[in-house]
């Protein structure tokens, strides 16, 4: 059995595009425009800039966090290593459920897309939807479980082909809408100081869930050249990009669609947009690029999962099954079968839920608040792991510990408001994915503590 992932697989380059691919560009707009403008209004892109200001926060801490001690597992590791075992297992958990979740999330719009290009007749029949979903998953795992460098080239591929139709689309919309906008373009748009506190609040968790994934490349540093730096380098470079492409797709969007179109199209923002300016024809290569997004973010969920299921096993937190890697293709092979049946089990269970939306909204909720979670406590244990730089000079002080801490506490505060809104299937589905992970933590407790201790 080989001992240790895949190490220098990954350079600058594939991990920056890790980064953006793991955060789902296309379908993040295509799943979350219409709540968030339905939420925040023409207030959408200033909640898209400050809960990015605030995502960058965390950022810093991933940053700071891997460059001390790089790990497959990190929140889990870094959590533990500051705060001890029981919360460091929890942020791992949160993680691992969230990622779970997610595969009910991404893969149904996944297989929407396709049953649109296809067959469209039949895209809103569930159960066809369902076994698209299940096919996609199965190439995923096929994908991922052959090896770190197989995946990095499968995502580079659908990545570019995603961007290149993506900027055709930016660009033309740029072109057509300022001539006669929808809604006339104001400055305004981008004022975080004209929310009303509850108004921003209400908007955040969705503008959150926009940025959730970059964190991929983290996890893939013990296959990345240079680990302590070059993950660090391309969490910064993807974040960068991924606030620009938000802010511009939103407002797009706003220039273009009318609130009536934009519910109209929920969860087809893109295909509206690619449609009004480029015609029919375009709007189905739009739901190709949302199709390699989904498809993309899958892939970099699964990466996350199996890397921390497989750091969780090697430290003792979870079976040592799970950190059992192939002999040929270095990859937690266990861990990755472990998710493929469980995605599809979740994906199963979905369809007898009443409808697609129904899932996706569940979801979408229910992870925000798993993210707020896991990356609430890295940024708190950024900011205590470092204390010490408030002495080092303004540029320390505010990267490791009063950005990354100040972050880190909204996220708690935005999870904790949200509560009382949710319905009881998001509380079940958030919360308790999360507490349930008192179960291994307390079965598996002494060998948890007595390894911590060692450490």
């Amino acid at each position: 059995m080989a001992d240790s992932l895949n190490a220098n697989s990954l350079g600058i380059v594939e991990s920056v595009i890790m980064g953006i691919a793991g955060t789902a560009p296309a379908y993040s707009i295509e799943i979350t425009t219409s709540t968030i403008i339905g939420t925040a209004g023409t207030l959408s892109p200033a909640s898209i800039l400050a809960c990015g200001l605030i995502m960058f926060g965390i950022a810093f801490a991933f940053i700071h966090l891997n460059r001390a001690m790089a790990n497959a597992g990190t929140s889990f590791a870094w959590v533990t290593h500051v705060f001890g075992p029981a919360l460091g297992f929890l942020a791992g958990w949160a993680l691992l459920v969230l990622c779970c979740v997610f595969m009910v999330s991404a893969m149904i719009p996944a297989a929407n897309a396709t049953l649109l290009i296809v067959r469209p007749d039949l895209m809103n029949d569930v159960h066809y939807v369902t076994l698209i979903a299940a096919a996609w998953l199965t190439f995923v795992s096929a994908v991922v479980v052959k090896g770190i460098k197989l995946t990095s080239y499968v995502q580079v591929a659908m990545t570019l082909v995603e961007g290149v139709i993506l900027l055709v689309i930016i660009v033309m919309a740029f072109v057509t809408f300022p001539h006669a906008p929808v809604h006339p373009f104001s400055w305004h748009w981008f004022s975080p100081f004209a929310f009303t506190p509850a108004g921003f609040a209400s908007g955040a968790l969705v503008a959150i869930f926009f940025y959730y994934g970059w964190d991929v490349t983290m996890n893939l540093s013990e296959e990345t050249r240079d680990p302590s730096r070059t993950p660090g380098r391309a969490a910064f470079w993807s974040m960068v990009f991924l606030m620009v492409f938000f802010l511009v797709f939103i407002v797009i969007t706003l220039l273009g669609l009318t609130e009536a179109e934009i519910q109209h199209y929920n969860t087809n923002i893109i295909f509206a947009i690619a449609e009004k300016v480029l015609g029919k024809t375009w709007g189905y290569i739009a739901i190709v690029a949302v199709l390699l997004s989904t498809v993309g973010t899958v892939e970099t969920q699964m990466l996350q999962f199996t890397r921390t299921l497989f750091a969780k096993g090697r430290a003792g937190a979870l079976h040592h099954r799970y950190s059992r890697l192939h002999p040929r293709w270095q990859t937690p092979h266990i861990a990755i079968f472990f998710i493929w049946v469980a995605g599809l089990v979740l994906l199963f269970v979905s369809s007898y839920l009443p409808t697609i939306n129904v899932i996706l909204q569940d979801s979408i909720t229910a992870i925000g608040f798993q993210i707020c979670f896991y990356l609430g406590l890295t940024g708190l244990a950024c900011a205590w792991f470092f204390r010490r730089s408030l002495g080092d000079g303004v540029l320390p002080a505010l990267t490791r510990v009063l950005w990354p801490a100040a972050s880190g506490l909204f996220m708690f505060f935005i999870a904790l408001y949200s509560i009382p809104t949710f319905d009881w299937v998001t509380n079940l589905v958030g919360m308790g994915g999360i507490a349930i992970g008192a179960i291994p933590l307390f079965l598996n407790r002494k060998k948890i503590w007595k390894v911590a201790a060692a450490g």
